[in-house]
């Protein structure tokens, strides 16, 4: 479905799906585990975390926390801070969530901040992986994959009633 502008990649149910899809891959690797951190980087990221809890909370006994992480993305070496003091992540399962895995600047900078934590695990989770990436960032657990030009731009739309993910 093409409009003049953007091409659709994920329609709101193709995004509801791969939620459901990414929780389950993410139940899957920490089966053990009473509690899981779902570390989304703000903004989309972080919306894209709280539909990740939802389904978590329903599909298993894992307590998902919630928690949020400010990256300033125009410069990724500023200091990160997140919702979460270090204590309630320390020794945990944490999954760093972004929508989009493009360059691999803010996710790697999101690593950077969590490797300085002692962790049982920690994984990645992206809704599109892009596949441009300049540093050596993987998502663990992701929802498309795509091969773009780097001219084109991904856009996500998960706040309000329709999802949408489109290329532009």
């Amino acid at each position: 479905m093409k409009t003049s502008e953007k091409n659709i990649i994920l329609n709101h149910d193709e995004i509801v799906h791969k939620i459901r899809r990414i929780a389950y891959q993410i139940y899957e690797s920490n089966v053990d585990e009473t509690e899981i951190v779902l570390a989304g980087i703000d903004s989309n990221g972080y919306i894209l975390a709280k539909k990740l809890k939802a389904v978590l909370a329903k599909i298993s006994t894992i307590n998902p926390v919630l928690c949020r992480v400010m990256v300033d993305k125009k410069n990724p070496l500023n200091q990160i801070t997140t919702s979460l003091a270090v204590e309630d992540y320390t020794n945990k399962s944490v999954v760093l969530i972004d929508d989009v895995l493009n360059s691999g600047t803010t996710l790697i900078y999101g690593v950077k901040h969590f490797l300085n934590v002692p962790l049982k695990q920690f994984k990645t989770a992206v809704l599109v992986n892009r596949n441009h990436k300049k540093y050596p960032v993987k998502a663990d657990f992701k929802g498309i994959s795509l091969s773009t030009s780097l001219h084109e731009h991904v856009d996500v739309v998960l706040d309000g009633k329709v999802f949408e993910a489109s290329l532009n």
